[in-house]
């Protein structure tokens, strides 16, 4: 079988119209008509693109008379579920220490991005965006970096449903300083607060806690909590200091906030 009847094959049995394939390679229709006509082959970077698309390898597409080459099952995942739109690799001329500015490299498969600024199924830079992000800045599915957002972050300070940071904030919060439905922390506020040091929250376990329900060492309850706080700043400021003097006086205002 030879490459443009191959091409049209694997089109037909995923289910794609030439225009919705060439949008995914980043080329026209025109152009993939010529592929599956035979007029014309495509560049070794459209090759690159289209056995992405299929999940077969480049020499299953251009040998004659190679092995006929299978389609992905339709269940199967890719890192590239998350976007849908053209092919896309673009590198800035312009670099930073040997990265370049701006990396975007987006489509089916492990499209991997690295530069100052990454986009890319996985992407690695100062800011990054994708569903792998990693970095100073990191926006993604899972996400790494000094500050991390994200369903899944990881990060000095992160911010997402499931987090894990220095400063974390999330429905379930794991950090020194953590914020959430679930908060896990030195320092701990949320709808159900566990610390090993100052707990506020409706469910709040701590050396400190304060809340509705609370158990540690020092404790004020307010059977309101949830709904009306009858308790003060200054209240909850006195019983922290009363069990650690030398907290910092930011940190401690920090854990009052939310009081009146």
């Amino acid at each position: 079988m030879e490459f443009g009847e191959k091409l049209r094959t694997l089109r037909r049995e995923k289910g794609l119209s030439q225009e919705e394939l060439a949008a995914m390679v980043g080329v026209s229709r025109q152009a993939l008509s010529k592929w599956e006509a035979g007029q014309s082959r495509p560049e070794l970077d459209k090759l690159l693109a289209l056995s992405d698309v299929f999940s077969v390898t480049m020499d299953s597409l251009v040998r004659p008379g190679g092995p006929e080459p299978q389609p992905d099952p339709p269940a199967s995942p890719s890192l590239g579920w998350w976007y849908h739109g053209p092919v896309i690799d673009y590198k800035s001329a312009r670099t930073l220490r040997g990265l370049p500015l701006v990396h975007i490299n987006l489509g089916p498969g492990k499209r991997r991005a690295r530069g100052v600024l990454a986009v890319g199924n996985v992407a690695t830079g100062l800011v990054s965006v994708g569903f792998v992000a990693r970095g100073g800045l990191s926006l993604g599915i899972l996400s790494l970096g000094v500050l991390s957002i994200g369903p899944l972050a990881v990060g000095l300070l992160a911010v997402g449903a499931l987090t894990l940071g220095v400063a974390s904030v999330g429905a379930v919060a794991i950090g020194l300083f953590a914020v959430g439905g679930l908060a896990i922390g030195l320092f701990a506020v949320g709808g159900c607060a566990v610390a090993s040091h100052v707990a506020i929250g409706d469910v709040a376990r701590g050396h400190v806690a304060v809340g509705r329900d609370v158990r540690g060492a020092f404790t004020l309850a307010d059977p309101a909590f949830s709904s009306r706080r009858t308790l003060t700043a200054e209240q909850v400021h006195r019983l922290i200091r009363s069990a650690y003097p030398q907290l910092w006086d930011w940190l401690v205002g920090l854990l009052t906030a939310m009081f009146p």
